[in-house]
C-alpha cells in the first residue's frame, strides 16, 4: 500500500508521466550494507525531486520500494 500523500497537479501545475527507464541499482549489490542504504535513500531523494517539480512516475511508489531494495538486496 503507497503510504505517500498525493498532491494534485492543481496546486503544482501541469502533470507529466514519466515512464522510465529507471536506473538499475543491481550493479551496486556488492558494496557494503551501509554503502547501498546511502543509495537507497538517494534513490528516494531523487524521486521526491522529481514529484515535487510535478513529474508522475508510471512506477507506483510501492513498486519503486520494491525494486529498488530487491535490486540493493536490502
Amino acid at each position: 500500500m503507497n503510504t505517500r500523500p498525493k498532491t494534485s497537479s492543481a496546486e503544482k501545475g501541469p502533470a507529466s508521466l514519466i515512464a522510465g527507464p529507471w536506473p538499475s541499482y543491481a550493479s551496486f549489490r556488492s558494496l557494503p550494507e551501509r554503502e547501498r542504504w546511502v543509495l537507497y535513500g538517494s534513490a528516494k531523494a531523487y524521486r521526491e525531486a522529481l514529484e515535487n517539480q510535478g513529474l508522475i512516475m508510471a512506477e507506483g511508489y510501492d513498486e519503486f520500494v520494491r525494486r529498488v531494495t530487491g535490486e540493493l538486496e536490502l
